[in-house]
């Protein structure tokens, strides 16, 4: 195999787990394959749930529809961060200057989140998100849209009891924030977690679930395993973000769900406990998180 092909081919099967578990975050939507080959695949190394998650319109019907057809399968819906000022104005940076419209009185942004609230109802619906800030992808003028949105989505998750699953990147203090000002859901998912060991205690303190994913694995991720070690047992998920955050040693190429026993491991390691007791853990906290 050459190295090109070698990079875009699928990684080998990891040894199974003892202890089945569940990715608290994949995207089947967006990965080569049928969702009974990944489901099956996955189910093959015990990674018997799957926690598809939306990211804007399209996708949140998909993933509630595709969570309805399968047992193993249960969903969540959300306008990612970067949606809404692309549904604003169709230019991630640009909804703000033209000045005329806020995110509040844009009727396609209310209706877009009027659907997600729709759907976020539905019984194989077990959360919503991932929502939040992210401060890297969109500019400055696009601030004030994400946090509207955000704001929305949190008040969605408390009127239909669900978990509220977070995208947080490079936006710590501001989603802190306003989780406090809006009074957090009674179940709150840091989706790929992304802060350091400070922030996990205060996330700890507030009784937020983190997820981790495949990144924890790499070389430069020290403040994330650090994270892991201070994380309370019985708040730590993990996820694949899948087809992204491939662990090492297989970063760069496509992720998938059966690829979890690879980051649960890292994380055992980071965390010094045997694999089983965090798998055990990690089960009964997903099961628990999303209430199936």
């Amino acid at each position: 195999m050459s190295p090109k092909n070698e990079k875009s081919a699928a990684p080998p099967v990891p040894e199974p787990l003892r202890v089945p578990v569940a990715d608290s975050h994949t995207h089947l939507d967006m990965q080569e394959g049928t969702v009974e080959e990944a489901l099956a695949k996955a189910a093959s190394v015990g990674v018997t749930t799957l926690i598809q998650v939306g990211c804007d319109l399209k996708g949140s019907q998909w993933a509630a529809d595709t969570a309805a057809q399968h047992p193993n399968v249960w969903a969540t819906v959300a306008l990612h961060p970067n949606e809404a000022p692309r549904i604003v104005h169709g230019d991630p940076d640009g909804w703000s200057r033209q000045g005329a419209r806020t995110p509040g009185g844009d009727k396609a942004l209310q209706d877009a989140l009027d659907r997600i609230a729709a759907l976020a109802a539905l019984p194989q619906v077990r959360g919503v998100g991932e929502t939040g800030l992210d401060y890297f992808r969109t500019g400055p003028e696009g601030v004030e849209a994400q946090q509207y949105s955000f704001r929305r989505h949190i008040d969605i998750a408390k009127g239909v009891g669900k978990a509220l699953v977070i995208h947080d990147r490079e936006a710590h203090a501001d989603v802190l924030r306003i989780l406090d000002e809006e009074g957090a859901p009674d179940t709150v998912v840091f989706h790929c977690y992304s802060g350091d060991a400070a922030m996990a205690r205060i996330c700890a303190d507030k009784g937020y679930y983190m997820s981790f994913a495949g990144n924890v694995t790499y070389k430069s991720a020290q403040d994330l395993r650090d994270a892991v070690a201070v994380a309370p047992l019985e708040l730590l998920l993990v996820e694949t973000d899948a087809p992204f955050l491939t662990p090492v040693p297989y970063r760069g190429r496509p992720n998938a769900p059966y690829l979890i026993p690879v980051t649960l491991r890292a994380m055992a390691a980071a965390k010094q406990l045997p694999e089983d007791e965090l798998a055990s853990a990690i089960g009964a906290n997903t099961a628990r998180a999303f209430g199936y």
